[in-house]
Formats: structure tokens, sequence, C-alpha cells
């Protein structure tokens, strides 16, 4: 076997879409597998090819015009030096639309991996929902990374193999050393005012992914004082100025995007972390802190319900309840330390146990075994007057 993953997101990209294949392909070519990539990247201006351990690594430019991209891309795949296995194509728009066709013309089976927010909102978008359908159906698997998903796709496609297959994290890249320790000390004594217990919010805090929300609920919670709020990533200027709004009620700061293993001391830095999601496939935030052991106060969108046990290793709330997300802040703010710490190490053993990067791999190259040599399937009639 050699598969080809078709990616839009893999390094030098950053971002938690990059982070996921860049960890799933090398997993993969440590089993022996040799993996080649593909990646549509925005930073290229020409094609270029390179060598790597256990693969090829094949750039191509990609613009605002994803057809002539896909073309471009497939001049490329056509002339590469072993021919592939599978198509796999790994989440985000284009790689679901070129996947069905790469994946025809080479005369190898497709495999879908959803990595979440790409089913939830494909699916229902008027300009690509077609898109997303096609490849289902034209898929030899489809790969969630929620249970959620898997009900879902197989309700909607009921003659599409569908598995999940969670994300993974690598423990013994992602730990804490001494130095991360001494910052986060360091940290909390020059921006939290002792007394305080952190929250952290890592990533984008965008409305769309419940930021919005969670500080209405945060401003009617009744714990003003009690609580800081620590923001890591990129956030709309709409919640900062949101957050402006309610600095009598919670105190908070903001650390622009920073590479993923500047991260640790802040993770560390928390007694708790945010996850507000309407809808989420399963969240990096959700495995870092988790394999830290810092306790999440999240909504059981998505993966996050196949995780976690709320007033076992978290703290939850149903998706956009208002008034149990309150609930949930007024426990992280009042329960003692030692109880959110317990969580904590409850959801760590959890983490390392079921969610690592090598039973991950694993998962991938049994479903890639076992759909070896199969012929690339046809679309529905229905999907094609659709499209």
């Amino acid at each position: 076997m050699r598969p080809l993953v078709l990616t839009e997101n893999y390094p030098p990209d950053r971002g938690g879409m990059a982070q996921s294949c860049d960890r799933i392909v090398r997993a993969l070519r440590a089993t022996g597998l040799p993996v080649d990539v593909a990646h549509l990247g925005r930073r290229e201006h020409r094609a270029r090819l390179e060598r790597q351990e256990g693969g090829l690594l094949l750039t191509a430019p990609f613009d605002e015009d994803p057809s002539h991209a896909i073309n471009l891309l497939w001049n490329e795949v056509s002339r590469l030096p072993d021919r592939p296995s599978h198509v796999v194509a790994f989440g985000g728009a284009t790689p679901v639309l070129a996947g069905p066709a790469v994946a025809a013309w080479l005369g190898v089976p497709l495999v879908t991996l959803l990595r979440g927010n790409d089913f939830d909102t494909g699916l229902f978008s008027l300009r690509r929902g077609w898109v997303l359908r096609d490849a289902l159906e034209r898929s030899a698997a489809v790969a969630t990374v929620t249970r959620d998903h898997q009900r879902k796709v197989e309700a909607l496609f009921p003659a599409v193999e569908t598995r999940f297959i969670p994300n993974g994290i690598d423990p013994a890249e992602w730990a804490l050393v001494p130095h991360d320790l001494e910052r986060a000390a360091r940290w909390r004594a020059e921006h939290v005012s002792e007394g305080k217990r952190v929250l952290g919010m890592f990533g984008h805090l965008k409305q769309k992914k419940g930021g919005a929300f969670f500080l209405d609920a945060l401003r009617r919670a009744g714990i003003d004082g009690r609580l800081h709020l620590l923001i890591v990533g990129d956030a709309e200027p709409e919640m900062l100025a949101h957050l402006q709004s309610i600095e009598s009620a919670v105190s908070w700061s903001h650390v622009p995007f920073t590479d993923r293993f500047e991260l640790l001391p802040y993770y560390a830095a928390c007694d708790a972390v945010v996850i507000p999601s309407y809808y989420d496939g399963m969240p990096n935030v959700l495995l870092e802190a988790g394999a830290l052991g810092v306790p999440p106060v999240a909504s059981t969108a998505g993966g996050m319900a196949d995780v976690l046990e709320g007033g076992e290793n978290s703290l939850t709330f149903p998706p956009g309840d208002v008034h149990e997300c309150r609930r949930a802040l007024v426990e992280a703010a009042s329960v003692p330390i030692e109880a959110l710490r317990r969580m904590g190490e409850k959801l760590r053993a959890t983490i390392l146990h079921d969610y690592r990067h090598d039973l991950e791999a694993s998962r991938y190259v049994k479903l890639l075994g076992e759909t070896a040599g199969r012929a690339p399937r046809r679309a529905a009639a229905t999907s094609l007057k659709e499209s």
C-alpha cells in the first residue's frame, strides 16, 4: 500500500488541521507504510517534489481558483514515480472536491477523512453541499472523528462504509518540563490576581465557535471577579470588543497565535480550558489539555461527547444551553481546586489510554488494508442529477 493524501492543511501551514494531518502522516510512516502527500499550499508559486523519510511531499500552488489549482495538481500527481494505492482526502473543501476525480483517474479507491466542521458546514452549504455528497458517495470508506458524525453519515448514506477513528496525541512529545511550569507560574504572578482561577481559550475566539454565547453566559453567571480568562490565538475584533464590555465581570489576557509547543506554559497556567462549540469534531485543544491533566469546561458537541463525563473528568453543558453553561462556570469558580485537579487526572488517564497517536495510526492502517484494491465507486444517480 502507498496512499496519497490530498490536503490543503500541512506544515508549514499553522493551525489544528495542519497539526492533525502532519501527526497522521508521521504516525502512518512510523508503521513502515510509505505515504505520499499532495499539499495545495497558498505560499507556493510553483509545484515542487521532495523526498521525505517515509514518502514524497508534492507541494502545488493554490489560490482563489480551485479549478486551476486542481488541474495543476493533477498534472503533477499523474507523473508521480509510484502509483498510489489509495487517494485519501483529508477534509477541507478543495481535497473533498478533488478527491473523487483524482481517485477515478488513477483507478484507485477514495477514502475521505471528515475532520468535523467539514461535515457540519459543508452538508448545508448551498454552494458546496453537492461536493461533499458526491465525495461521500464515491468513497470506498469514510472516516469520522466523532461517533455523532458516523451516525449522521450512515443515516444519510447507508451504502457507504463509515468508521469512527478519533484524533490522537503523542504523549512522548506533548509533556510539561520544569521550564514550562516555571514560565506558567511567572505568567500567573504577572497577570492574575491571587485567588482567581484561570480559564483558557485556545485557538480561535469566534462567534460561530460559541464565543459570544460563552461570554454572555460568563457575564450572567454571577461570579464577578473570581475568574481570569486567558485567550491564546486569533480573536475576531467583535469578540475582543465583547470582552472589553464585560471587564467588570471578568479580567482577561490575550496572547496572539503562537506555535504549538509554545502553548505548553499557557496550558500549565490554566485551572481549566473552555470549549463552548455549537458543533465540532474532536478538538486538538481537548486532547492537548487532557493529556496535561487540565480539565475542560466544554459543550458536549461532536467528539467531546465521546470523551467527557460531566462531573467526573470535566464540567459539561449541552451545546448552546446558556443556563447549563452558567451552571458549569459557577462550578468551575467554586468547587475545591483539588476537585478540578482530580477531574483533570481522570481525563488524562482516558486520553493516554484511548486517544494515542499510535492507536489512531493502527486504525487507519486497518482501514486502508481493508479497502486496498477496490475499484473507484460510482456516484448514485440522484447525486448526479443534483450536481
